[in-house]
């Protein structure tokens, strides 16, 4: 039975390439398509449905049902036994489809006589494309057998939808990737920008998905799979003192690739007739299936560590490398599933914005989008699948929003956005020598945000202060194996060279969370945020700290230097951090190395706990930062990556006000300087409130500073005061509606 299936099977598959093969319009090619399935099946019907849009399905062809109907039956996704099998991605074989939970019966179609009913997803790569559906007056379910040839048959299907195969010139069937659409994601770096889409991973392109010669073909899926093996050993070879985490992907690969099974259900395929890279992209899909439906973390990568590797297959079958040929556009805006930092700053500045399917506000990826001051938007479902090189795209990273092949009024709308934002950007300009003085009087110090030496010529360009935030970790994310101490010290001499005397507050070492050295073990923690990161890893692993300050003593070379330490959660933390540095000193003193003329020693605080620290804190620490995303997410138990809750609560809100002054107060009693610093320094509504709840000092990304700087200088801080004072005094929870209004009341600058 196998075999006559099988053969059934390859006898359908190349019936199926002929037809298509066959002179006509979409239109036709499907009435065909659905004819032939019927007959090869020994069925009384066959229906295709494809999306019209993402949550509608519309009945394209049929054979069997009332053709009146094509077209203009349409169901959503979710409705009806179709929309289930399209919601689910699985399939639905039924002998009585009227008993079957969420079934709907269409009228127009004359279904009402066919109670059997076999729906399968057509859908490539994990991109839902339509359901192919057959059905007979005889009340059976279908077999194993006939739901695999329908299998084979559906992924041929998606392959040709895809390639435009069923597209019509009077548009009752709309080309793929010609249309508008319009995507939502996260907004992780703000900005505006249009420009084309260039696709960091160009898609392998698929002609041929039927097979000849299963024998041949099974030789040649064979040699490849032999061929992507060495491969992956000769990479592991290379990599015997490299990273864990990079050996660890490389391990699965290997284990995924000597995986039995993964290479018997591609040979199964082609023996029922499609060729070597159908069959690949048939297991690919699947594995993409079920990547949608895995919620724990840890087993999602090892399906894209799958995924990844069928790519490398396809590449080997077809021999299309990652370089296509095509030229970069002159405004390209970079499309991927995700990037690294390193792989981010070889593009370099050419960009004009990213879009990412995965990625994550506070990731590298986003410190170094930040630093080339360019929109970056995480979390963008479909934009790999959707997008292709060369479209016309709009990035808004203000609200999270990407158009694709957007039409002129939306064109036209964000072009007239952009020239606002040029021409305002122009006046800020103007600004950049005056300080940061309200009308009350009260100087605010605006600094900036850095983490790489491509940040530092925006230190003179923005009018920043100094450097309110070095991030240092971007030189140990960025590498393969640990950096040398004489490395790091000419990397920090260069910054300080750059910020030429300004002062510039280095923080050691901040990873953990989403941020992991690929050359260090990381531990397991159901919550990294929480977990053993920042000071916690620097005080349990004081070599690497060590290290570090010593860089840092050396850079400095006789003049200031500035350190502070991130996430300390109570005195103790910061007290033994900073006798290391201390120790350090005394240590490069013995060695007869220059000490610095000026030493600051700080903390950041970004957890409510040391807001409740002992006087002797405040007294001790020569500076506080305020470390505003942490902080705010452990204040309101906010995750920050999450989605559903990272803007239910606003830093406007007089609890959190409340808590800002009370740390601006516990600092002034001390004498210790305190600045904020975070994303919500660099809004401007932010900006003023927090300096009217006693903030002194901000801290921002570069392009920040000229808007925060211009409302400033139109506001009375004692205004502010007021609102916030007025606003606790009445219990009001959140004072944004009064700040706004108080600051269109503000002449304009």
């Amino acid at each position: 039975m196998q075999d006559r299936s099988e053969s059934e099977s390859r006898k359908l598959l190349r019936r199926l390439r002929d037809t298509l093969a066959e002179p006509g319009q979409g239109q036709e090619r499907l009435n065909r398509i659905t004819g032939l399935i019927a007959e090869s099946m020994f069925t009384d019907v066959c229906s295709i449905y494809l999306f019209r849009d993402r949550e509608t399905l519309e009945l394209c062809a049929t054979t069997g049902l009332n053709p009146s109907a094509v077209h203009k039956t349409r169901l959503k996704l979710g409705e009806g036994l179709v929309g289930r099998v399209a919601r689910t991605a699985s399939v639905v074989n039924t002998a009585d489809a009227p008993s079957e939970r969420g079934f709907r019966f269409m009228p127009e179609t004359g279904e009402e006589t066919f109670p059997s009913f076999l729906g399968l997803p057509i859908q490539r790569l994990g991109e839902k494309l339509g359901v192919l559906v057959i059905q007979s007056k005889h009340g059976r379910a279908y077999s194993d057998e006939e739901i695999y040839a329908l299998d084979v048959v559906a992924m041929v299907l998606a392959e040709m939808t895809e390639l435009g195969a069923f597209t019509n010139d009077d548009s009752s069937i709309a080309s793929r990737h010609t249309h508008a659409a319009m995507l939502r994601g996260g907004a992780a770096q703000e900005g505006t920008a249009e420009g084309q889409v260039w696709l960091h991973e160009p898609r392998v392109v698929v002609t041929n998905f039927v097979n000849d010669d299963p024998v041949a073909e099974v030789a040649r899926i064979r040699a490849a799979v032999s061929e992507l093996r060495g491969s992956v050993d000769d990479l592991l070879k290379l990599t015997i003192d490299a990273d864990t985490e990079h050996r660890e992907i490389l391990e699965a690969y290997r284990m995924f690739a000597n995986s039995r099974g993964w290479l018997r259900r591609m040979e199964q395929s082609i023996e029922n007739g499609l060729s070597c890279e159908a069959a690949v992209e048939k297991e690919q899909s699947q594995a993409r299936a079920r990547l949608q439906l895995v919620p724990d973390p840890y087993l999602r990568d090892r399906l894209h560590d799958l995924d990844d590797l069928s790519n490398r297959l396809l590449r080997i079958l077809t021999g299309q490398g990652t370089d296509t040929g095509a030229v970069m556009p002159d405004r390209p805006i970079l499309v991927a599933r995700n990037i690294g930092p390193g792989e981010l700053l070889e593009y370099g500045k050419k960009l004009k914005g990213v879009v990412l399917e995965e990625g994550s506000v506070g990731s590298h990826a986003a410190i170094v989008a930040r630093a080339l001051a360019i929109p970056l938007i995480v979390h963008c479902t479909g934009i790999t699948t959707e997008a292709l090189t060369g479209d016309h795209i709009i990035v808004d990273g203000d609200d999270g929003v990407v158009h694709l092949r957007p039409d002129d009024s939306v064109a036209s709308a964000y072009r007239d956005k952009i020239i606002m934002q040029t021409q305002a950007a122009a006046r800020f300009a103007a600004l950049r020598e005056i300080p940061a003085v309200a009308r009350c009087g009260s100087k605010i110090a605006l600094h900036m945000n850095a983490g790489i030496m491509a940040d530092l010529p925006s230190l003179e360009g923005s009018g920043a202060e100094g450097v309110g935030l070095f991030r240092t970790e971007l030189q140990f994310l960025l590498r393969n194996s640990m950096p040398r101490r004489s490395e790091l010290a000419a990397l920090y001499a260069r910054v300080l060279k750059a910020a030429d005397g300004r002062r510039v507050a280095f923080r050691t070492l901040d990873i953990g969370s989403d941020k992991v050295m690929p050359y260090m073990n990381r531990p397991e923690e159901p919550n990294p945020a929480m977990g053993w990161r920042a000071i916690r890893v620097g005080l349990d692993k004081p070599g690497v700290m060590r290290m570090q300050l010593q860089a840092l003593i050396r850079a400095a070379a006789g003049g200031p230097l500035t350190v502070m330490f991130p996430l300390v959660a109570e005195m103790s933390e910061f007290t033994a951090a900073r006798d290391l540095l201390l120790r350090e000193i005394d240590r490069e003193a013995h060695l007869g190395h220059a000490l610095p003329s000026a030493l600051e020693i700080g903390a950041m605080l970004e957890t409510p706990s040391l807001a409740f620290a002992p006087d002797a804190f405040f007294e001790l620490a020569d500076f506080i930062s305020i470390g505003g995303n942490d902080l705010k997410q452990f204040f309101f138990a906010a995750d920050r990556e999450n989605e559903l809750v990272r803007r239910r609560y606003d830093t406007l809100s007089i609890s959190f006000l409340t808590f800002i002054q009370k740390i601006v107060a516990r600092c002034d009693r001390a004498g210790t300087m305190v600045s904020f610093c975070g994303e919500d320094a660099g809004r401007p509504v932010e900006a003023l409130t927090l300096a009217g709840a006693g903030i002194r000092s901000l801290s921002m990304r570069p392009a920040s500073i000229g808007p925060v700087k211009d409302l400033i200088l139109r506001a009375d801080l004692s205004d502010v005061a007021a609102l916030i004072s007025d606003a606790m005094r009445r219990g009001v929870d959140d004072i944004r509606p009064e700040v706004v209004k108080y600051i269109r009341s503000l002449p304009s600058s």
